[in-house]
């Protein structure tokens, strides 16, 4: 029994440094399927599902944690060390609001074509911004809307998911959540006591 036990805790600490390693050496987020590869050409008897969670055991501690993005897994640095690298490490490009607008638009209402997204904006689409999104790889065209002229449907990309460290579109935030949100800070405050009485001294006084 203490030899299988031995023989396990074995094959989990090999299974663990393949996925370091597949997880480190690539650009891009490892996915599940690749992992399994990996295991069945390396003769590894643990599922992806056991690997993963020993990695992330391990990193628990770490500066570094291994999350899932675009499908994928990836080591990304905490978001409480951000602020200490933040004049170390080269930012990127900021997009303007009109470029974040355009990519919200086509995050939430994808594939839609030019013309929908300057309906939903209320504004022309600089090609500016067009080129910044294509340029940063965050949107891509995705076929053509079959109607007259058949315009390019645009989509969002796996680059936009690792991004923004989304795992898949579905977790985008809820657009109900930002339009409570919207309703509750635009909502006018209710009036006091103090503000009721005021009123109604004032009243008085100009009834007199």
């Amino acid at each position: 029994m203490a030899a299988r036990i031995m023989t396990d805790s074995a094959s989990l600490d090999h299974a663990c440094r393949l996925v370091e390693a597949l997880v480190f050496a690539s650009p891009e987020p490892v996915r599940p399927a690749a992992i399994a590869e990996l295991f069945k050409a390396q003769s590894v008897n643990v599922t992806v599902e056991e690997a993963l969670e020993a990695v992330r055991t391990l990193y628990a501690g770490h500066a570094i944690d291994l999350v899932m993005v675009a499908g994928g897994w990836q080591f990304r640095t905490r978001p409480e060390f951000a602020s200490a690298l933040t004049k170390i490490v080269e930012k990127p490009r900021r997009l303007s609001r009109g470029a974040m607008e355009t990519l919200a638009i086509v995050a939430y209402h994808q594939p839609c074509t030019r013309a929908e997204i300057e309906a939903i904006r209320g504004v022309s689409l600089g090609q500016a911004i067009l080129d910044a999104l294509l340029e940063d790889s965050l949107i891509a065209p995705k076929g053509r809307k079959e109607v007259p002229g058949r315009p390019v449907l645009w989509g969002t990309t796996a680059h936009f998911l690792e991004s923004f460290a989304l795992p898949d579109l579905g977790a985008l935030p809820r657009r109900e959540d930002f339009l409570l949100d919207r309703a509750s800070t635009e909502a006018p405050p209710e009036p006091s006591e103090d503000t009721n009485e005021s009123s109604a001294v004032g009243g008085t006084e100009q009834t007199g």
